[in-house]
């Protein structure tokens, strides 16, 4: 049985018989033997395999080239060479597949442009293979996080007939030819349905019922645009927590960010190094920044005065009762406070229904967390738990509360205060790694005018 090319360079003492199985990343030819560098995409290093002329299967060296996948046994023995401990002598080789001089992955820089075109490929390079062993590592962590603090994990669906947010931006479900309004109760499901924007709605009802609650999973937005942050799909982290009020919600997300920043450095050392080297120099002390530094929280309010006072001239208009921007977001945290910020208690019109009305009648309770290098990567609030407040906020928001009608019922039957917060895997996953482009960092990227894969 073969052993990952990882736990073989991590070899304590030699082994007297291995096998390696991998793709060829380079072959070099000297008079009677050839050097093999060969990777399973198990770690970033790669292992050197030395194959004299003479061995079983040498004779097809000539196939073995970059990207050809190969099976190899023999001793695994102390290197002489410098900058790599271990090295395997040959007894054995087998070509397992051959490539060819268009294989597109050869040894020299490619764009990530070009890369995002053979996105079936790209795995195989050395960044996004540690892009990618980073964001599996960080998907255990996230339901690591939550299962040792008693969160129940709940399958929301990805088929809604609920608007979350309000915006309208959702892909339709349908069966229907023609007019598909025309009879919306001839449908598949006898409604109109969407592509789920968030597992929020459908989450707080199991929070109502087994107390702290998080969801993982995919969500779609509709929303044409082909910022290097925005995606058509993407995966969300949403929490939620019965008899939780905002100051509990802030808490929460602000430990979630510490735990998965501390988990990166100390869980994916080798890829976050290449980050480092090739991507994000300032990586590492963002992280340790994020990690070693309490969270400032500010008002709403108060963060629009500062950045009104800071005489910086921002590309979007600073004005009470708009959205901050990244740049807004990025001042406040690497330039004002030097430390990470949670922004709480936004006005009551730019933020969805279900957020509760402070007692001023003008802001929710809502909170978004910023961080240095990207902005904003939480955002939640207290739910509104009061029915009447609830059915006052929807009218105010110009949504039907029959449309609604099963989460109007948990305000109804033994409501109780409760707050989450969503967080975009895929954003996250930008702040740990550095990777400035969503379409790095997710395996397939889903944006306006593209789904080739």
């Amino acid at each position: 049985m073969r052993t990952l090319i990882k736990h073989l360079l991590a070899s304590t003492e030699p082994r007297e018989a291995v096998t390696a199985k991998g793709w060829v990343r380079t072959r070099r030819d000297s008079k009677g033997f050839s050097f093999l560098e060969i990777n399973d995409g198990s770690c970033l290093a790669n292992l050197q395999v030395v194959v004299d002329a003479g061995t079983p299967g040498a004779d097809q060296l000539a196939h073995l080239n970059t990207g050809a996948s190969v099976a190899v046994e023999g001793p695994l023995v102390a290197s002489p060479a410098a900058g790599q401990k271990w090295e395997l002598r040959a007894r054995r080789v087998e070509l397992v597949g051959a490539t060819d001089s268009s294989y597109p992955l050869q040894k020299k820089g490619h764009t990530a442009e070009f890369l995002r075109t053979i996105a079936h490929l790209r795995p195989r390079s050395n960044l996004y293979g540690a892009v990618f062993r980073v964001r599996s590592r960080l998907a255990y962590a996230v339901h690591q996080f939550f299962q040792e603090r008693d969160f129940v994990y709940v399958h929301t669906p990805i088929i809604t007939a609920s608007d979350c947010e309000g915006a309208g931006e959702m892909f339709r479900v349908t069966t229907l030819k023609g007019n598909i309004d025309e009879k919306p109760e001839a449908d598949f499901f006898g409604k109109r349905t969407y592509l789920t924007v968030s597992g929020q709605l459908e989450g707080e009802t199991f929070a109502c019922a087994l107390s702290n609650i998080y969801t993982f999973g995919p969500t779609f937005r509709a929303e044409n645009s082909n910022t290097a942050r925005h995606a058509a799909e993407f995966w969300m982290i949403e929490p939620e927590m019965a008899f939780c009020d905002l100051q509990g919600d802030m808490d929460l997300g602000e430990e979630f960010i510490k735990a998965m920043a501390r988990h990166a450095l100390e869980h994916c050392a080798e890829d976050l190094a290449l980050f480092g080297k090739f991507v994000d120099k300032a990586l590492h002390e963002r992280l340790r920044f994020v990690v070693e530094r309490p969270f400032v929280r500010v008002p709403y309010t108060e963060a629009i005065e500062i950045l009104r006072q800071s005489g910086r001239k921002f590309e979007y208009p600073v004005d009470y009762g708009l959205n901050l921007q990244s740049e807004h977001e990025r001042f406040l945290t690497e330039e004002h406070f030097k430390a990470p910020v949670t922004v709480y208690n936004y006005p009551r019109e730019i933020k969805p229904f279900y957020m509760r009305l402070n007692d001023d009648g003008k802001t929710v309770t809502a909170m978004d967390v910023l961080v240095p290098g990207i902005g904003e990567v939480i955002g939640g609030a207290q739910r509104e738990e009061r029915l009447e407040q609830l059915l006052d906020n929807m009218k105010f928001h110009k949504l039907a509360p029959e449309d609604y009608w099963w989460y109007v019922d948990l305000r109804r039957y033994g409501t109780v205060p409760h707050a989450g917060f969503g967080l975009g895997f895929e954003r996250l996953l930008m702040f740990l790694t550095g990777v400035s482009n969503i379409r790095d960092v997710i395996p397939f990227a889903r944006t306006p005018g593209n789904a080739e894969f």
